[in-house]
């Protein structure tokens, strides 16, 4: 019997459908769909992240986002995120001044900087203020509009925002493909756009690929689990925090949420994103809760 197809705006398969090492075309037609790269931009375009899912030995160490070097030189992350993460916009900033401190050694110049991209996918809306689908950030004057550098970039594509209907563009047949949840969906999309068509090809074999699925089910699994622990945590916090003792409440929930994040085995950096605790903090507290690591 024919099984369902995995869901594109699952980590695992987003990753193995565009982090792809050896075959970056859909990448780049995505990209191409996405930025305002002129097209030489894309006549190499390498996957900085080697690792395959595949290749891991526990998927919940693995890092999901999909890490690109144009020919260039410019820096590209994309991240899907279904979760709505409250510390989502902040987590996203620090990403990106990452990716612009890492280009430099000491006594480098300034000037070798190259363009920094974070593209952030959103399965809710993020965005508040309009009812665009995609919009691009950068440094702009908050009165005249004039832009200060290219240098940082953030685009946002938040799939509640999609109309109905396919516009036309390339962007949107994309976000349509990631956004179906029915096979008559991505038939249609093959029919109209032969590049999204190669990752309706892609998506269904690996639909039927026992290895992928299991690997998607499994992210699937432990994403339903962080989001269950988060509310539970809160809603302790909530009920603990009393007005007079609230912020301490509030902490016993963040460190019961950290120690079920340690027990699923995520790494100090993930669990640093999903609490408001300090690298220091869960490493006191995984030694606190382990004695044989003193």
């Amino acid at each position: 019997m024919k099984k369902p197809f995995l869901s594109p705006r699952n980590d695992a398969v987003f990753k193995m459908l565009f982090g792809d090492t050896q075959d970056t075309s859909l990448l780049t037609a995505f990209l191409e769909s996405t930025l305002d790269l002129p097209p030489e931009e894309y006549a190499e375009v390498r996957v900085i992240d080697p690792h395959s899912l595949r290749d891991l030995p526990d998927d919940k160490q693995s890092v999901l986002d999909v890490k690109v070097r144009t020919t260039g030189g410019k820096r590209i992350n994309i991240e899907i995120q279904i979760a709505n993460q409250p510390d989502l916009r902040e987590r996203i900033v620090f990403y990106l001044s990452r990716m612009v401190t890492e280009q430099l050694s000491q006594g480098e110049e300034y000037q070798k900087i190259q363009r920094s991209i974070c593209i952030l996918i959103t399965d809710h809306v993020l965005i508040h203020k309009n009812k665009v689908y995609h919009n691009c950030y950068r440094l702009r004057d908050a009165q005249t509009g004039s832009e200060f550098t290219k240098l940082l970039e953030i685009d946002t594509l938040e799939l509640p925002k999609l109309p109905k209907e396919a516009n036309g563009t390339a962007l949107c047949d994309w976000l349509k493909f990631l956004d179906a949840r029915k096979e008559e969906e991505l038939t249609m999309l093959k029919e109209r756009n032969p590049q999204v068509g190669k990752a309706v090809d892609r998506l269904l074999a690996l639909s039927e690929d026992e290895a992928a699925r299991m690997i998607a089910e499994s992210r699937e699994k432990m994403r339903r689990d962080i989001e269950s622990i988060r509310y539970a945590a809160e809603k302790k916090g909530r009920e603990e925090g009393r007005e007079e003792g609230r912020e301490e409440g509030r902490e016993e929930a963040q460190l019961a949420f950290a120690r079920k994040l340690l027990k699923l085995r995520l790494p100090i950096r993930k669990i640093v994103e999903y609490t408001d605790l300090s690298e220091a903090e869960i490493l006191a507290l995984q030694v606190r809760d382990n004695p044989s690591l003193h």
